[in-house]
């Protein structure tokens, strides 16, 4: 099977390029990008030594994805503008053309091709005043889901299900990534595409040039490794927010369960994340880049909250684990150990990005 992977120069493009390349020796993989991402160069090497075709263009313009030779059986849609915030300065266009306009290119290039199609959303796309209002409860060093209140549809102790409220407003980045959804569908029902859509949850780990907007969880422990200090953000400080994170290694692992399934591919929709296993707060996740690293770092606190910060995301994997017998095996320590040694190993290279 051949594949095009957009966005493949990005972090988690680029990181299943290569598993795809460790697992298939002879399979043609082809990562398209534009090289915006801080970063993405970097991977430009590796790909020529594992036999990786690059191709640079811009999912914004169908010429360009156009220009890819051959024939592919599959295409993974990771191309986006990935932060929560993008837009909230005013000028949405860049994310807007990328994360709809940019699937929509990649709607047409699968039906003229007739490739399947993988779509990476998101799970941003749930309404942020359901998230805002989750019913919480404080721990030590945590938010957890209070179950002695009710709980709205889509919620429960295991975390958020595909029910959860859709209907009200997420961020421009989430809208974008529900727009793309709805599409994809619509294309599957009408000429019959071939696809899945995974919202998955925070995807962190290795290869992750992280930022404080997107990609903090491979930051935290850079900001470790290399003495910098990190301050928890939001929510009066207390760094008591909890998410779920995805380690590369498992998604690669899901995407292989679903291709083994393809009369499932049908546009439906799966929560894919860490999942309650695979969650922590910020509090927690410091004492882990400190086991990973040897090193203790300065923690600040800033009271004030972003407009898209949100106080809880665990995701419910039960309706992927049911449909692909696929569960994550990766914890928070897992990736926070995985990231120290990514860095260890690329000093150098690593140094210039993070400091």
């Amino acid at each position: 099977m051949s594949l095009c992977i957009t966005g493949g120069a990005g972090f988690v493009g680029s990181s299943l390029a290569r598993r795809y390349r460790a697992q298939y020796s002879d399979r043609r993989i082809v990562a398209f990008d534009n090289l915006k991402r801080r970063g993405a160069e970097l991977n430009l090497a590796d790909f020529k030594a594992l036999d990786i075709e690059f191709v640079h263009g811009d999912v914004r313009v169908a010429g360009d994805l156009a220009s890819v030779p051959g024939e592919f059986e599959l295409l993974i849609d990771a191309s986006a503008e990935p932060s929560a915030h993008a837009g909230a300065d005013g000028a949405p266009d860049y994310l807007i053309d990328t994360n709809l306009g940019g699937t929509l290119n990649c709607l047409e290039w699968a039906r003229q091709r007739g490739s399947a199609l993988l779509f990476l959303s998101t799970s941003r796309v749930y309404a942020l005043p359901a998230l805002r209002g989750l019913p919480l409860k404080e721990e030590e060093t945590r938010l957890s889901v209070d179950t002695d209140q009710p709980l709205p549809a889509g919620l429960s102790a295991n975390g958020i299900g595909e029910a959860f409220d859709t209907s009200r407003h997420r961020s421009l980045y989430g809208a974008t990534k529900l727009a793309s959804e709805l599409f994809i569908q619509e294309y599957c029902a009408t000429y019959g595409l071939k696809a899945l859509i995974n919202r998955c949850g925070v995807i962190a780990g290795p290869g992750q040039w992280g930022k404080v907007d997107q990609g903090v969880y491979t930051l935290w422990v850079a900001r470790h490794y290399f003495d910098r200090g990190l301050s928890y953000m939001g929510f009066g400080g207390t760094g008591k927010q909890v998410r779920d994170l995805l380690h590369p290694d498992d998604l690669f692992a899901l995407l292989e369960a679903q291709a083994a399934r393809p009369a499932a591919w049908t546009g439906e929709i799966y929560n894919a994340g860490g999942g309650l296993a695979g969650s922590t707060s910020l509090i927690e996740y410091p004492r882990l880049c400190e086991e990973a690293t040897g090193k203790t770092i300065e923690m600040g606190s800033v009271a004030e909250t972003r407009p898209a910060d949100i106080p809880y995301y665990v995701t419910d994997n039960a309706k992927v684990s049911e449909a692909f017998g696929w569960t994550p095996e990766k914890n928070a320590r897992d990736i926070a150990c995985d990231v120290h040694a990514w860095l260890v190993a690329n000093h150098e290279q690593v140094r210039t990005v993070f400091t």
